[in-house]
């Protein structure tokens, strides 16, 4: 296999790209967060690094490790999941059993590419790289691994990523029920993230699969390690600017969502329901940005736990959706009625972005603000 050029330039620059990440989190402190992002970085590292002993031709130097980072790179999961959990969980604290489960993956590839580890000299495994001088027998066992260490890479990882993007669905229903804003509370850029870093590994296991067995339409050439390179650069802003939450805005415990079990009568609520719309409307609290539960607490003298009972049982909403849901009438008001620009009826009655009002808006009345006033 040629050196090749493009990908070497490309992963060369993802393993900048990293060191400089790992640098910059080592600064932000001792923070538990910083901690597990850094360790996950540096299994992005050895991944990087496999690629580059790859595609720069190191391996004809030293095809005795061929493969090292494969154990390592079942770690990916595990560690973005922990990343998750630090980040968005109150006192988290993983036990050695999480740890242990985690070093499962690595486990699972090691003994399944043992025939090639040591059933494969070096120089064997060398001649595997040109067709002309692989041996049959050995490309096959080859081939298993590949296979075996891409399935079992797929499946854990997937288990731990599909964990991590539920426990921020759950973070992010929690914040909605103490909060008017979320945005910057809620990750939503992890989301995102965790969803490209599937595709990214299907699509890495796939060319990976297609290395060693031929098939032409899994190979996806230099659109992988651009494509790898583009998520990381993002990864690593958003992860570096990400602040540290404080324990009110996570997830008490990630555990199952339990069913929430009346404390307060259907009278009570009512009257607390009828108390809460009276506030909204005759002090206009909704037009506070950083409204949250607490504050509305605060001013309707009725504790939490109350209003929350009474807005999901009662009312059937959260409080997000509650307090939004006069903004958005209030808004709808001054579309109607003023020449105000819609970005300053935004910040008008509450919202802290332009875009935040407009998903908020067309989520809620099914158009945009812009087309609303327009069809008036």
């Amino acid at each position: 296999m040629a050196v090749d050029v493009l990908s070497t330039v490309l992963y060369s620059t993802m393993m900048g790209v990293v060191v400089s990440a790992i640098f910059s989190a080592s600064t932000h402190g001792k923070k538990k967060q910083s901690y597990f992002l850094i360790v996950l970085l540096g299994l992005l590292l050895v991944h990087i690094l496999g690629e580059l002993y790859i595609y720069s031709g190191v391996y004809r130097y030293a095809p005795g490790i061929a493969g090292f980072q494969l154990p390592i790179r079942m770690l990916l999961g595990p560690a973005l999941y922990f990343y998750a959990l630090e980040a968005m969980t109150a006192n988290s604290n993983i036990s050695k059993k999480s740890y242990a489960l985690a070093l499962l993956g690595p486990v699972l590839v090691i003994i399944g590419t043992l025939p090639f580890i040591f059933g494969v000299s070096p120089e064997d495994k060398l001649a595997l790289a040109n067709p002309a001088t692989r041996d049959p027998e050995l490309w096959k066992i080859a081939k298993l691994t590949c296979l075996f260490s891409a399935v079992t890479f797929i499946a854990f990882t997937f288990a731990y990523l599909i964990s991590a993007l539920k426990l921020h669905s759950q973070h992010r229903n929690q914040l909605m029920d103490k909060y008017s804003a979320i945005e910057q509370r809620a990750m939503e850029w992890l989301r995102l993230m965790l969803l490209l870093w599937g595709l990214v590994w299907v699509m890495y296991t796939a060319n990976y699969v297609a290395t060693f067995t031929g098939i032409r339409w899994l190979s996806l050439g230099f659109v992988l390690p651009v494509l790898e390179l583009a998520i990381l650069v993002a990864f690593t802003n958003f992860a570096l600017k990400q602040s540290e939450l404080t324990d009110a805005e996570k997830v008490d415990e990630p555990t199952k969502s339990q069913e929430r079990v009346s404390v307060i009568s259907a009278e009570k609520m009512g009257e607390i329901a009828q108390k809460l719309k009276t506030t909204m409307e005759e002090q206009e609290l909704f037009r506070d940005e950083d409204l949250s539960l607490n504050r509305l607490s605060s001013s309707v003298a009725i504790s939490e736990n109350y209003i929350s009972e009474t807005l999901s049982q009662h009312l059937h909403t959260n409080f997000f959706q509650f307090v939004n849901g006069y903004r958005i009438d209030e808004a709808k008001k001054l579309l109607l009625n003023t020449d105000m620009l819609v970005s300053s009826i935004a910040y008008e009655v509450g919202f802290k972005s332009k875009s935040t009002f407009n998903s908020s808006f067309k989520k809620m009345v099914g158009t945009t603000p812009t087309a609303f006033k327009n069809a008036s």
